[in-house]
């Protein structure tokens, strides 16, 4: 399939481009480039992309796709009730559009990246199936919600969009995040010595490796069209649901040295609860996880050895995606609107390297 991957830059993007390559896909990118400097190792390979804002892209920039899969977004929710406005207009207006356009010029697939995150206050009392309640308590957990009520409605014999409801992703990537849980505690761990614990490490989180959401990925796009057609799949592993307070002890024991802290007066997270994954693991057996968050752990950690991670390096902007946009508009690169100012040449240039015309 000739496919389009938004947001190919980021930090699961930058790692499905080549799950989907792999499965022998012509792939092609679109992105902003925001974080194109947080690169952790070597940088990614180099695929044809082109440099759009998702909130821009009209018609004919989708023409020609059998497939796109909408990573794009400002992801996570403090990102997200940074700039309230900015994460309806790119999460959720963006995306619908972007689907509606798809639509228009007869790209038969759309698979949206959603999030558990739109299951929100959930409680633990039962493991959530795709059938649960939606109660988000973010805006980006709301805008997840927004965008598949409404481009649900648009699935017909023509256009056939999948919702993958990710569990919270961690693992390595040539674009680092450790704003998310298991990479920040192991980052933590690694360059302070202290696990530390932001909360009182009583909620819940579904975790699940970005390598395995893109072979999740790759198997709904390969998938027939019946088992996947106007589908949610809650994407991870139903037992690899954990308590924030055991992935700090995991860590600890992967981490040499380390050992666990608490914030004075954290409190419990409201954002707490257990998914269940079966309707993937049953519909798609060709996706396979091939990984625990154990093994992501140690995975990061080596990685973190290999290519040398240091206390400013997890403090500073690089690997935390908020940190990065407010460094970006401090210096005036940003706008309000989160758009591009004039880039410096270097960064036209740079950016030039995988933009195609």
């Amino acid at each position: 399939m000739k496919v389009l991957v938004t947001g190919h830059n980021g930090y699961i993007g930058s790692v499905l481009t080549g799950v989907i390559r792999a499965g022998g896909h012509d792939v092609t990118g679109m992105d902003t480039y925001l974080f194109d400097p947080c690169i952790f190792g070597p940088r990614p390979a180099d695929i044809p992309a082109l440099r759009v804002d998702i909130r821009d892209i009209q018609p004919e920039h989708l023409e020609g796709f059998d497939a796109i899969i909408h990573l794009a977004a400002l992801c996570n929710d403090p990102l997200g009730n940074l700039n309230p406005g900015g994460t309806e207009q790119i999460n959720h207006l963006a995306s619908v559009r972007i689907a509606k356009a798809a639509k228009r010029v007869g790209v038969p697939r759309y698979l949206f990246a959603s999030s558990c995150s739109l299951y929100g206050l959930a409680g633990t009392e039962d493991m959530l199936t795709e059938t649960a309640a939606f109660n988000p308590i973010t805006p980006y957990g709301a805008s997840k919600v927004r965008v598949e009520q409404e481009v649900s409605k648009l699935a017909d014999d023509n256009f056939s969009p999948t919702f993958l409801r990710n569990a919270t992703a961690y693992g390595f990537s040539p674009r680092l995040r450790g704003d998310v849980v298991v990479n920040n505690l192991v980052a933590a761990a690694y360059t302070t010595g202290e696990v530390s614990v932001q909360s009182d490490g009583t909620p819940w989180r579904p975790l699940v490796h970005i390598e395995d959401i893109s072979r999740a990925f790759l198997a709904i796009l390969e998938a027939p069209r019946s088992v996947v057609h106007n589908q949610a799949f809650n994407v991870g592993r139903t037992r690899e649901n954990y308590q924030v307070r055991d992935l700090a002890k995991m860590v600890s024991e992967v981490v040499p040295g380390s050992k666990v802290s608490y914030a004075v007066g954290g409190g419990p997270d409201p954002r707490c609860y257990r998914v269940n994954c079966d309707k993937i693991a049953k519909a798609l057996p060709a996706f396979q996880p091939q990984w625990t968050v154990r093994k992501g752990m140690e995975e990061l950690y080596a990685a973190m050895k290999k290519y040398g991670m240091t206390r400013e390096d997890f403090l500073g902007p690089r690997y935390q995606r908020i940190k990065t946009i407010q460094k970006l508009m401090s210096e005036g690169r940003l706008d309000g609107d989160l758009r591009w100012s004039e880039p410096a040449e270097g960064e036209l240039q740079a950016a030039g390297r995988q933009e195609k015309n």
